[in-house]
């Protein structure tokens, strides 16, 4: 395995990780930005208040992209698995 593999190999993790993670941030990152523009508006400032709604947005989101999520850290797998015998010959 030459540098150019490892290299290649590394940015498609790192593209592998942020598509699996985008999901779940975008959803904590919206609901977070909402919860905030609401306890500005009323002046309430709870912690649990932007807690409690962003776990279950977020409880919610992994529900309808988890199954997706597994397909493609299963495939990225499937393929390093795939290139495991080649890297001794």
């Amino acid at each position: 395995m030459d540098a150019g593999q490892v290299i290649d190999l590394g940015r498609e993790s790192l593209w592998i990780a942020v598509m699996v993670a985008a999901p779940l941030l975008g959803v904590a990152l919206g609901v977070g930005l909402l919860v905030g523009i609401l306890q500005a508006a009323t002046s309430i400032q709870e912690m649990t208040l932007s807690f409690i709604p962003k776990l279950g947005a977020m409880i919610i989101a992994l529900l309808l992209f988890g199954g997706w999520q597994i397909a493609i850290m299963v495939d990225f797998f499937r393929r390093i698995f795939e290139r495991i015998p080649g890297l001794f010959m």
